[in-house]
């Protein structure tokens, strides 16, 4: 039998319903700007040795829940965890980020891909949920996730991180069905592996889009948007007697919250480039919003980043339906004491 949910916030939040106080988790909590979690990396030996152990992952994810009174935990995984299942050489270079030794360039390598069964190829993702979720005895939720197939696909076509997005965007103009078809093995894939976390205990799941901003605003309907639209239609609504809630963020997203509102999900993640109120007029009350401090505002002195977290809550205005984060990931400099900070801030803040 499963822990009764003490803290259930976040849940109620992202289903706009009313809440005591503002929910707050951080993109990336769980990172190299905790000692604690240096200390893991050390012992796991390296990145993916972290990932794939069940042990290490549930250590990891609930670090920044010890340490900061917040209102979520986020599986400690990594977007690239389905690549990594079809054999296409991931590794993860040490200041390089994450490098593909069989990139994906024709329709050929496309026809080679197997969808990964998450109950094989990627059980210690599974695993990790199951053992997080006990370990957490109903502390706070646990949020699953999963990149979207766009960005997963950048990774894949391009060999790994890149500026311009040559390859695939090259791909994307001259083989549009090649990508297509790259892009719908993923959604497929991505649908088995969330519906897998939620079986083995995720209350939330969230989609990474972290390179749709890249795409012009016909591209990003076609190649990004419908890939998460399909996702979202296919996930598991209800677990544990409660529903299931869903967010999607894709970076740099802005001009398209409507749209993104309009595929299904619950919630809509927002970067630091639009002003939430902006965003919410947008969005219409259909979804709830997530967001959106700037992460570069951790650098500033104490009082400059308390007066810029009210301002981000404040921009929100009144009523339900605002979970606190991020704009994007905290970045491993970030000093763990202004998070403190902000995380004090979120929790003290009564609407003005």
């Amino acid at each position: 039998m499963t822990a009764v949910l003490k803290n259930d916030l976040l849940l109620r939040a992202l289903l706009r319903e009313p809440t005591p106080r503002r929910p707050i988790w951080l993109m990336r909590q769980a990172g190299r700007y905790l000692p604690e979690y240096r200390a893991t990396r050390a012992r796991a030996g390296n990145f993916m040795a972290m990932c794939m152990s069940p042990q290490f992952a549930c250590e990891v994810t609930l670090q920044p829940i010890d340490r900061y009174p917040l209102d979520a935990a986020i599986l400690f995984s990594d977007i690239l965890t389905i690549p990594h299942a079809m054999d296409v050489g991931l590794e993860f270079e040490a200041g390089e980020g994450p490098k593909i030794e069989r990139p994906i360039r024709s329709a050929a390598d496309v026809d080679k891909l197997k969808i990964p069964d998450p109950a094989h190829e990627l059980r210690y993702v599974v695993d990790a949920v199951a053992l997080i979720r006990r370990e957490l005895n109903g502390r706070v939720p646990l949020i699953g996730f999963a990149g979207s197939p766009w960005t997963v696909g950048t990774y894949m076509v391009e060999g790994g991180g890149s500026k311009t997005f040559g390859r695939i965007k090259r791909m994307m103009y001259e083989s549009p069905r090649v990508l297509h078809r790259l892009l719908d093995v993923l959604a497929r894939s991505t649908i088995l592996y969330l519906n897998a976390q939620i079986a083995a205990g995720a209350q939330a799941v969230m989609v990474f889009d972290t390179w749709g901003g890249v795409l012009t605003p016909a591209q990003y309907e076609e190649f990004s948007l419908h890939y998460m639209a399909q996702i979202v239609d296919a996930l598991t609504r209800e677990a544990d007697g409660r529903r299931v809630p869903s967010i999607v963020f894709t970076k740099g997203g802005g001009a398209w919250l409507a749209k993104i509102a309009a595929i299904g999900c619950d919630a809509v993640g927002v970067d630091w480039t639009t002003d939430l109120a902006t965003a919410r007029a947008a969005v219409g009350g259909r979804v709830a919003l997530q967001g959106n401090l700037d992460p570069s505002a951790l650098f500033a002195p104490a009082a400059t980043l308390h007066a810029e977290t009210l301002r981000v809550l404040d921009s929100f205005g009144a009523g339900p339906g605002h979970v606190f984060n991020l704009g994007h990931g905290i970045t491993p400099d970030v000093d763990p004491e202004r998070v403190a900070v902000l995380v004090d801030t979120v929790r003290n803040y009564t609407p003005r």
